[in-house]
């Protein structure tokens, strides 16, 4: 997971208890699990795109709308 140890993760808890505080922690938590969560559908989504050709076809439209200008 990123190469980081036990150690790492440790330190890295304790800077954030102690720039957040232990009563926002859980909604830091949770902000960062739907940031998370949007990325990866994101991602998906713009595989899926491009495994379907969509993007070529994208492509195809802005270089009719720079012919066309």
């Amino acid at each position: 997971m990123f190469g980081l140890g036990t150690q790492e993760l440790l330190i890295i808890l304790v800077l954030v208890m102690i720039v957040f505080g232990a009563g926002k922690l859980p909604q830091v938590g949770g902000a960062l699990g739907k940031g998370l969560r949007n990325f990866k559908k994101g991602a998906d989504e713009a595989n899926e795109d491009v495994e379907e050709g969509q993007v070529e076809d994208i492509s195809k439209e802005n270089e009719d709308k720079k012919d066309d200008a």
